[in-house]
């Protein structure tokens, strides 16, 4: 294959286009989806830690209901601030501080000594991990061909929905462990749910080593005008995507963009063109898209519902209930004294690997079709159908047919990669981070009260949560019409 013809003056995404798609690709997305498992294993590792510690620090369903929804204020306050640092200071940097800084404190969480303590850390932990979602997709959509964009994207997406599988793969060989020792000075037992937390740290301390091999992100270091800095990564990143190839990268200059960013403006010139006419639109529509989608609420409780399905389910009864029935019939049922307390059956854990494992294939497979769909297509038909699923776990008298319609429903949280795709691409580069982060927090600020609903409504009106939550998300296909139609002919 011949060289690279030269190039006198050439955009940005065209000399971004001749480093190809190799071997750098290929790890950005590796170290991409790390960085998402780590913020999973932060942001939601609560999941599966609240349920196991209930029994050492004595909850109620009430604190329980605060632990989980914690981590969400912390994701809703830092979301914005990291989004903006990384538009100022950088991507790869702002999130290597943040792994180090979040997986840091997530360990100091495995040594707390009451409910109260571990709120406030897993809190902080996740204030500082809140970032690296939008963070590590943004980067990732800037150093990339554009041609390779929106898959690569969502590929990173279907891992992120497979994460929750990880965090059960990594528990199910920890949590059934039952050595306890004595720390005298803190007055507690240093168990498996303890040493949970610490192994949920490891993801964020991979992925910082991971990073100081990367490079920044070309595309913002070309919006702050460092051309320069520019030139020498796209060199080193085509070097290694052509590794084996004779083929030169002879991109010298580059054309002038108008969206050229100096970095020189305030936080809030920085902030204000996403309520400005023509961003306004976008934003307000992604937000409320964001807002609507509240079915990762329904996945922080996950463990504890399949938990509660399987042992229904193992004592031979509820065959003829809907899930919200079963759910009712195990809280009411009498303890059983065979039963290890406040510990979650391998079953179950499986079973929320197994509904990771749907999601992330249904993301794979949205993400070779995409674009002949179009984004917003695709993700208008997932909420009517997702949406429609949801209602329907109500209606259907068999345990099995209600468990498999609730598990549908599950799978419309992919839209959370196809909304993040659609901010990529709607936003200009020096504001990207930001947007991401900004539109992402409507939902945050709505998972909230979520979480604390669900958890009150799981045990006195699991119908009336299912109804109002799969319309809400149904609702979103109406809304998402008013985006552009951006399928390829």
């Amino acid at each position: 294959m011949g060289g690279i013809e030269d190039e006198d003056k050439v955009p940005f995404e065209e000399a971004l286009n001749k480093t190809g798609f190799g071997l750098y690709s290929y790890s950005l997305i590796s170290v991409s989806g790390l960085v998402v498992i780590a913020l999973v294993c932060t942001a939601y590792g609560n999941t599966i830690i609240i349920p196991t510690s209930a029994c050492e620090l004595e909850t109620t369903t009430a604190q329980r209901g605060i632990l989980a929804a914690a981590p969400v204020v912390g994701l809703i306050i830092g979301g914005v601030l990291w989004g903006y640092l990384a538009d100022v200071f950088g991507r790869r940097l702002t999130l290597i501080i943040s792994l180090i800084s979040s997986a840091a404190v997530n360990a100091l969480a495995s040594i707390s000594v009451n409910w109260i303590m571990l709120m406030i850390l897993q809190f902080i932990a996740t204030l500082l991990s809140s970032g690296q979602y939008s963070m590590a997709m943004t980067m990732l959509s800037e150093s990339v061909p554009m041609i390779k964009r929106n898959i690569v994207v969502l590929l990173v997406g279907s891992i992120f929905l497979l994460a929750q599988g990880v965090m059960a793969i990594l528990a199910i060989p920890i949590i059934p462990l039952t050595f306890s020792y004595e720390l005298p000075t803190l007055g507690i037992f240093w168990n498996s749910w303890r040493t949970l937390l610490l192994v949920y740290s490891a993801p964020s301390i991979l992925s910082a080593l991971w990073l100081f091999f990367m490079y920044e992100s070309p595309k913002f270091l070309f919006a702050k005008g460092r051309e320069i800095e520019v030139l020498n990564i796209l060199k080193k990143i085509h070097r290694l995507n052509n590794l084996g190839s004779k083929s030169e990268y002879n991109v010298q200059s580059f054309v002038v963009e108008t969206t050229t960013n100096s970095g020189s403006k305030s936080a809030k010139e920085h902030i204000l063109p996403l309520f400005k006419s023509p961003l306004l639109k976008n934003t307000i529509i992604l937000t409320i898209l964001f807002v609507f989608q509240q079915i990762g609420s329904f996945q922080v409780w996950l463990p504890t519902i399949t938990n509660q399905l399987v042992e229904i389910l193992d004592t031979g009864e509820g065959s003829n209930l809907t899930l919200c029935s079963i759910l009712r019939s195990s809280i009411n049922a009498p303890p059983d004294p065979d039963a290890v307390p406040c510990s979650l059956n391998i079953t179950s854990l499986l079973i929320v690997l197994a509904v990771g494992a749907v999601q992330s294939a249904t993301n794979t497979i949205i993400s070779l079709v995409i674009n002949r769909t179009g984004r917003r297509n695709m993700m208008m038909f997932i909420a009517a159908f997702c949406g429609l699923c949801g209602i329907i776990v109500n209606l259907v008298p068999n345990a099995i047919g209600s468990a498999v319609m609730f598990f549908l429903f599950l799978i419309g949280i992919v839209n959370m990669g196809l909304y993040t795709a659609m901010a990529v691409a709607l936003f200009p580069t020096y504001l990207r981070a930001l947007a991401v982060a900004f539109t992402m927090t409507g939902s945050r600020i709505s998972a909230f009260a979520s979480v604390q609903i669900l958890n009150q409504l799981l045990e006195s009106n699991c119908e009336v949560g299912f109804y109002v939550f799969s319309a809400i998300f149904a609702s979103s296909a109406g809304i998402a019409i008013f985006l552009a139609n951006d399928r390829r002919p």
